[in-house]
Parts: structure tokens; C-alpha cells; sequence
């Protein structure tokens, strides 16, 4: 059994491979102060008595980094493939500063780098655009994710109620919550919508438009541009990235 380990700004996602198929995900709320014995408590029963083989790590968080190593040699006695500069990927990254590109999307990109040319949309903490053709990553946009752009509606007023994300029935709403509830989704698939058409314009091609991320299954029924929802993407590139490595 492989375990991956995808930690993100909000949430670390766990999965495992069992005869070359992805389990579901335990996500585990991002904590730097987490030790590995902590991380070991939230996992263990997910974990179950298999032998671990090999575990692989991608993170945006350096501080969880380590406590995820001394997981892996301590408790599980095998040295983990971190994701980072040297490691074997497969795809060209080409961006001015390449070593600025975060972890989360190098894996989604090597998901996909047998596909056609691809447009992925991460909707997680931040929402990430990032183009892929001929097996490179040659653009990226960064906006702010719909739990940030919400956090920051309530944060700024002191009239606006801390709200659910949910869709409503109808884009113009008719009372404060279904109002701010229409804005952060429907704002965020409106957008999603915009910039597919300004991104296939700029390269001169259509693109096939993969949506991924927490908050993807939610924002994908109100996208109105043809496309593919695929959960565990980020996952799946680090455990193709794991192949590429395992000694």
C-alpha cells in the first residue's frame, strides 16, 4: 500500500493506493503545530493494518513537512518521496521562476500530461488556472477561492452574517444571505466562464477544461463551459509522480 499525502493551506488530504487504485480521501484541517504523533492519531484507522510500501508528500505548508517525515521513518520505517526541486516529474514547468510553483500544481499538471492540451481549474484555498500543453505547464492564474472571497465579505462589514456556501435557486437573491451566497458562487463560475474564453483566445486554441479541488463539485454545476470533474487529480499526479521515483 501507498499512502499520499497532499497538504494544503486548509486541508491535508489523504489517500492510499491499493493495487493501483486510489482510496476516497481523509482530509485532516491544515495545522503547522501538528507533530507526527498527532498526524499518526488522525490517520491510523484510515491507515488500517496493510503494510505501507511507500508514502509520497506534496506540500504548500514547509512547517508540516517534517513532522510527515519522521511519520514516515518513524511509524511506517520507509524514507518518503517529498515532492521538491530534483525529483522526477515529467513535465516542463515554463514559468519565469519556476521553483515558485507550488507543489499542488505540479501534481495536477503531471495528472494530465498524456491528455491533450488541458485548462485545470483548482478550486481550493486559492483558485488556480493552469494551462498545460505538449507535457508543460506554460501559464498559471491565481484569484482568491470562493471560502476567502466569503471570509472576506464577513470580515470587512458588520452588518453581513457568516453564511454557508451553498448555490441558490436564482442569481439575483432576495435576502442578505441568498444575496452573498449568489456572489461568491455564481461570482466564481461567472468568472471561471470568462477566463476559459480570454485563455483559449490568448493561445489561439480550444482547450480541454478539467475542474478540480474542494469545492469543485458544488461550483461545477453552475459552469456553463463544457468540462470534467475529476476529485482526486491532485492525488493522482502525486501518485504517478511516486512511479516515476520509487526505487
Amino acid at each position: 500500500m501507498i499512502v499520499l499525502f497532499d497538504v494544503g493551506n486548509t486541508n491535508i488530504h489523504v489517500s492510499t493506493v491499493k493495487n493501483g487504485l486510489l482510496t476516497p480521501q481523509l482530509r485532516i484541517h491544515t495545522d503547522v503545530t501538528l507533530t507526527s504523533n498527532q498526524i499518526h492519531q488522525y490517520i491510523k484507522d484510515y491507515i488500517g493494518s496493510d503494510p505501507v510500501e511507500g508514502i509520497a508528500i506534496a506540500s504548500v505548508v514547509p512547517r508540516l513537512t517534517q513532522p510527515l517525515v519522521d511519520l514516515s521513518k518513524d511509524l511506517y520505517h520507509v524514507t518518503p518521496i517529498i515532492l521538491k526541486a530534483g525529483v522526477k516529474t515529467g513535465l516542463q514547468i515554463k514559468t519565469d521562476y519556476p521553483q515558485e510553483v507550488g507543489a499542488d500544481l505540479i501534481c495536477a499538471a503531471v495528472a494530465i500530461l498524456n491528455e491533450k492540451d488541458t485548462l485545470i481549474i483548482d478550486l481550493g484555498t486559492a483558485i488556480k488556472y493552469i494551462y498545460v500543453a505538449d507535457k508543460q505547464m506554460k501559464g498559471v492564474i491565481i484569484t482568491p477561492g470562493v471560502d476567502i472571497s466569503m471570509r472576506a465579505l464577513v470580515g470587512s462589514t458588520a452588518l453581513l452574517p457568516d453564511i454557508h456556501i451553498d448555490i441558490p435557486k436564482k442569481v439575483l437573491g432576495t435576502n442578505t444571505i441568498e444575496c452573498m451566497q449568489s456572489g461568491v458562487t455564481y461570482g466564481v463560475a461567472a468568472q471561471i466562464d470568462g477566463l476559459i474564453k480570454d485563455i483559449e483566445n490568448e493561445v489561439g486554441k480550444s482547450l480541454q477544461i478539467i475542474l478540480t479541488g474542494g469545492i469543485a463539485p458544488l461550483i461545477s454545476n453552475i459552469v456553463k463551459t463544457p468540462h470534467t470533474l475529476e476529485k482526486e487529480l491532485v492525488l493522482k499526479g502525486l501518485y504517478q509522480i511516486y512511479q516515476k521515483n520509487e526505487v
